[in-house]
């Protein structure tokens, strides 16, 4: 038995995919409907993805536009926005939902940063968890003489190999990430 190099690499990419996702969210000098997308509004009584109750759109490059789709909504939207702690300060016309992006504070892109360190860290962590779980699996199955000790080494170093390279990428994205808010 060997030990499912596709497999582990599978879930390795998906650790990458959360870790990129995460980091969309993050702000850097433009807008970017990521800004908003975790934002959840209190509707019809339940509480529903920004995305469920308006449409998102980036006009220009430092405003977020939301046409919410039933008017009697727009209150809710923008009250949901301003609590979710973005430090963003929706106005409305009555029809059309507005929210212009301040410039980030030296201060506020220190911040982010330390953010998107904490997030690659995380990324790190859960590709370190898949690298573990098949590492085991290798002892595991050299234990139980399916795999030879060579063969378990050779998986091993495979499984390094695969860790190794993804936590390059989530180093190379945090970097990039970096540059990005760091820009005035």
């Amino acid at each position: 038995m060997s030990i499912n190099q596709a497999e582990l690499k599978k879930r390795m990419d998906g650790a990458l995919a959360a870790f990129q996702k995460d980091l969309s969210g993050l702000r850097t000098g433009r807008a970017s409907p990521n800004l908003v997308e975790g934002v959840m509004v209190e509707v019809y009584g339940s509480m529903m993805p920004l995305n469920q109750v308006a449409t998102v759109s980036i006009p220009e490059a430092r405003m977020i536009s939301l046409q919410v789709w039933d008017k009697s909504n727009i209150s809710a939207v923008e009250k949901a926005i301003r609590i979710a702690d973005l430090g963003l300060n929706p106005s409305s016309d009555g029809t059309l939902v507005r929210i212009p992006l301040p410039d980030l504070t030296e201060e506020r892109r220190k911040e982010l940063v330390k953010i998107a360190h904490t997030l690659a860290e995380k990324g790190r962590i859960a590709i370190r968890n898949v690298r573990r779980e098949g590492m085991d699996a290798a002892k595991k199955a050299e234990k139980n003489k399916e795999i030879s000790e060579d063969e378990q080494r050779h998986q091993s170093d495979l499984i390094q190999k695969l860790t190794d390279e993804h936590i390059g990428k989530v180093d190379s994205l945090l970097k990039d990430k970096e540059k990005d808010i760091m820009k005035v």
